[in-house]
């Protein structure tokens, strides 16, 4: 009997939901997001990334995409993630062997020279929050066992003031 074209693809994204750890309960965008007031806990304009890491992990499991091609974290992203990532509760949906870290990097127009682009700890992001006017967050899932990596989500915090712009003399 012929098979459904679909089903191999909805096996493969049940066996992928099934990679989170035992007792895991909050997801990467609840992790990214740090604790902060009632009226400013979520993050404005939130994109999350979910559907293009499963089409990538699922264009992987179908064997359309090498391991080479799926894990090529750049060196450096590898380097934030030793020194600045956060363990998460999942396993890595390539190697499932390692547990995935995420790293959180902030970018905007209020930050000085030489502060855009920094990895944060979710921690810092509250104070952050509170402290400049408008900046976007993006949370990297990175595995430092196969060097895979996928955008989670990405999000805007921030006081929500104007941006006071310097006078040029």
């Amino acid at each position: 009997m012929a098979r459904p074209a679909g089903a191999l693809h909805r096996r493969t994204l049940t066996a992928m939901s099934r990679t989170r750890r035992p007792g895991a309960t909050r997801s990467a965008l609840d992790r990214s997001i740090p604790d902060r007031p009632a009226s400013e806990r979520s993050g404005r304009y939130v994109i999350d990334y979910a559907l293009a890491r499963r089409a990538a992990l699922a264009t992987y499991a179908r064997g359309r995409m090498r391991r080479a091609e799926i894990c090529d974290a750049d060196p450096y992203l590898l380097r934030a993630a030793r020194y600045h990532g956060e363990p998460t509760d999942a396993l890595c949906p390539v190697c499932r062997d390692a547990s995935p870290v995420t790293v959180t990097y902030t970018y905007g127009d209020c930050f000085r020279a030489g502060f855009n682009g920094r990895a944060h700890s979710t921690r810092d992001l509250a104070a952050m929050a509170l402290e400049y006017p408008e900046f976007t967050v993006y949370v990297v899932e990175v595995c430092l066992g196969c060097r895979w990596n996928h955008l989670l989500t990405s999000y805007v915090l921030g006081t929500g003031e104007p941006l006071q712009r310097r006078a040029r003399s």
